[in-house]
């Protein structure tokens, strides 16, 4: 499968990581002695699962490597706009692929094994989309302190992963579901219509489990999707907030010098 690696964030002044980033990219922040965009390349170049990659929002320039065929794209100013175009660019390489994996360039702990698991995991069927999430005893046990933000179901909580899968044509549908969420982007309560208010009741008030909650939003948005339980909490610790910055600086350069 081929991934498509979104690195294209810039903070803007007075937002959480400007005074680390000044104006540059988030992917490049220095962590343990790298870009932290260039570990998520590294754990790409070690999977086997991985066969060729496209980064969003950088360019050649930036001195980045990776193990496997790497082209660069521009940034298109929004994760969505991000995500289709990778997905052209994916296609315009290999126009037999169908699947494109989607990695945020800010969780620079995950491995190849951890990427392994992800496509094999998620192509044991064949849906439109795969969405992972790590359960909260998994990442409180991994990342202490991390703050992650939670989803409270009936059955367990859930944070969300940074690591995903979408089917291509699905992506380029410019009538399918992903036209309507950008549509509505700047409208919660357009966004609530299209997912549906009951659902978002049920959600509140805790009487959906993960798999009836993906089932739901899933036909409410005409499509098939799988969530999926990751092991790994790497796979959701990304970097949003200077004290998430510090946590995995300390994390990578300890995981160094074992």
């Amino acid at each position: 499968m081929d991934a498509v690696v979104l690195a294209g964030g810039v903070p803007a002044p007075g937002e959480l990581l400007y005074e680390e980033t000044q104006g540059q990219h988030k992917a490049m922040l220095d962590i343990a002695g790298k870009p932290m965009v260039q570990w998520v390349l590294d754990a790409l170049s070690a999977a086997q699962q991985v066969e060729q990659v496209v980064v969003v929002g950088l360019t050649a320039s930036s001195g980045l490597t990776c193990g496997k065929p790497i082209t660069f794209i521009p940034d298109q100013s929004g994760m969505l706009q991000n995500m289709r175009a990778g997905a052209q660019e994916v296609r315009r390489l290999n126009p037999q692929a169908d699947y494109v994996l989607f990695v945020s360039g800010d969780i620079p702990a995950i491995t190849g094994e951890m990427v392994d698991w992800v496509v094999e995991t998620a192509m044991q069927t064949n849906l439109d989309i795969y969405y992972n999430v790590i359960k909260r005893e998994t990442m409180e046990a991994r990342f202490p302190g991390s703050n992650r933000t939670y989803t409270r179901l009936k059955d367990m909580e859930v944070c969300g992963g940074d690591m995903n899968i979408g089917r291509i044509n699905l992506l380029l549908d410019r009538e399918g579901p992903w036209e309507a969420l950008i549509r509505r982007r700047k409208n919660p309560l357009a966004q609530a219509a299209l997912i549906g208010f009951d659902t978002l009741f049920l959600l509140l008030m805790r009487q959906l489990t993960l798999d009836s909650a993906i089932e739901r939003v899933t036909k409410r948005l005409g499509l098939t999707g799988r969530a999926l339980v990751c092991p790994y909490a790497e796979v959701g610790m990304d970097v949003d907030k200077p004290y998430q910055l510090t946590l995995m600086r300390d994390y990578m350069a300890s995981r160094q010098a074992e």
